[in-house]
């Protein structure tokens, strides 16, 4: 006899909502007028985030679940709650960005320069279906952390994933790097299921489940002999996952993609991928691996260690905005992970992991604020994506160059700035072990943290202390959606640097509830 699943609709509703949307959206795509779509597709996107929401914040206030849903296999507890928010706000401000349509191509298929393109321009053409495809991809990004099944996590990486290829390549300037943005992106991601699916299968020999908890259950008890299956199936579900947060030697393709994607489409991998797959990393280190720590920390601390000091070095080195940006993500990916190793070490360290959920809020936030501002300085040919041509850009648009002066502080962890306390909640919780290998990590990520600074301190000089070029890049004037992202990003960045604790609060009261304690 077949019994029927169990579903807790309502504690995974928020999920729901997001994946319902993205369907009636290719179905717009499908029946809808051309004319007509964009005015279905930016209300149904902007509602259904604001929807699930708002069910995050109802769920928190009736009482975080128990127990996993779906048959054990989605966990929705404090942690996946407060990623999920997290990721919900950050989508939010990525698609108002996203509402810019002259970021993306009027058609893809079309030889970049040929009259093919030319045609599309000029009849107005759109690729309206990016909201659907945004709305798959952010759906993925909340199933990957929430997964308690490593056969649900790779799902999720592939919903979040498939859809992101292909926003890559729709860049409206620059279609030769953008499509070489894509295939890049798309071979390496494809590296990373490999891997990530290579290692599940060997865990699986180790601990015949591939459930979460059933892996710490089966770790408790001891190896039997299949240790090997554990270590190899360890190794390589790591690799899958620092390909997904760009950490060294695995970030190859970070700057190349950050490069060539439409910068909205960037400003959504900046922040709510990185949020998801540090959710992911967590739950399967913590979760499922926590009680073989002693193994995979030591591999865990020198990728730390060589991607905080690969990012900061290498940022130094460019002269493209955006790649700038992608090796300080990498550098902010090493930062990060040392979050993570304080929160393996000793078990459960609801601390660490307060304040690992902290920095993902505030990293993520100004990094959409930092991309809206890329978007709104422009060249003839496109954004302004040399920094040469962000000399003087402080003469000619002072809000504009001090509103992204102010971002980079944030990045750099200035006091007063939310980076300052992002970064201070996780080295702290690391230096509150008293592990001498800890705290040598914490040094070189503070370290690292001056070096990085040098190059955000480069881009202030030259905008405030260079003289603009007579043909220098044109200021556009905002849209309201972009003014708002800007507003927000700034307004959220001084808030959390100034009163940090509600939000801490927030995160340490999530991280108590986690469902392995």
């Amino acid at each position: 006899m077949i019994t029927a699943p169990t579903i807790e609709y309502f504690a995974l509703a928020p999920l729901l909502i997001i994946f319902g949307a993205a369907i009636i959206g290719v179905l717009v795509e499908a029946f809808a007028p051309r004319y007509l779509r964009r005015a279905v597709h930016v209300p149904l996107t902007l509602l259904s985030l604001v929807g699930a929401f708002a069910l995050v914040i109802l769920q928190t206030v009736r009482g975080v679940p128990t127990t996993p849903a779906a048959m054990g296999s989605v966990a929705v507890d404090g942690p996946t709650l407060f990623i999920w928010g997290t990721i919900l706000v950050l989508s939010f401000v990525s698609v108002l960005l996203i509402n810019d349509e002259e970021q993306f191509v009027p058609s893809a298929a079309a030889v970049p320069g040929s009259a093919e393109e030319e045609k599309a321009i000029t009849e107005g053409a759109a690729h309206t279906e990016v909201y659907p495809l945004a709305l798959f991809a952010i759906g993925g990004m909340l199933l990957f952390p929430a997964s308690n099944d490593l056969l649900i996590m790779f799902v999720a990486l592939e919903v979040m994933s498939l859809p992101l290829y292909l926003l890559c390549g729709l860049a409206r300037r620059r279609r030769l790097l953008s499509q070489e943005a894509s295939v890049k992106y798309f071979l390496l991601g494809a590296f990373s299921s490999a891997f990530f699916l290579y290692g599940t299968a060997l865990l699986y020999g180790f601990a015949g489940t591939v459930d979460l908890l059933g892996i710490r259950e089966r770790l408790a008890v001891g190896g039997g002999g299949t240790e090997t299956l554990l270590l190899v199936g360890t190794a390589m579900l790591g690799v899958g996952l620092l390909f997904k947060i760009g950490a060294a030697p695995f970030q190859a393709w970070k700057p190349d993609v950050y490069q060539g994607a439409p910068t909205p489409i960037t400003a959504l991998m900046a922040s709510g991928t990185l949020v998801a797959a540090f959710g992911a990393v967590l739950r399967v280190f913590w979760v499922a691996l926590g009680n073989d720590s002693w193994n995979w920390e030591p591999i865990m601390w020198g990728v730390a260690a060589l991607t905080m000091v690969a990012g900061s070095i290498l940022a130094i080195t460019q002269t493209d905005i955006k790649r700038m940006l992608a090796y300080s993500s990498i550098a902010h990916a090493g930062f990060l992970l040392v979050g993570v190793m304080a929160v393996g070490e000793r078990g459960q360290n609801a601390l660490a992991l307060s304040g690992l959920l902290f920095y993902l809020v505030t990293y993520g936030i100004t990094t959409v604020g930092a991309f809206a501002i890329v978007t709104l300085v422009r060249d003839p040919g496109g954004e302004a994506w040399h920094l040469s041509r962000w000399a003087g850009l402080g003469k000619r648009s002072p809000k504009l160059a001090g509103l992204f002066a102010f971002f980079l502080l944030a990045f750099a962890g200035i006091p007063l700035t939310s980076g300052f306390f992002g970064k201070y909640a996780v080295f702290r919780s690391a230096v509150a072990l008293g592990e001498a290998w800890l705290t040598g990590l914490v040094v070189l990520a503070v370290v690292a943290s001056a070096a990085a600074a040098f190059f955000y301190v480069r881009v202030i000089v030259l905008m405030f202390f260079s003289d603009p070029s007579a043909d220098g890049p044109t200021v556009v004037t905002p849209s309201w959606a972009t003014s708002t992202v800007v507003g927000f990003s700034a307004f959220a960045t001084v808030a959390l640097g100034v009163f940090p604790q509600p939000v801490l609060d927030l995160a340490e009261k999530a991280a108590k509830s986690l469902f392995v304690q």
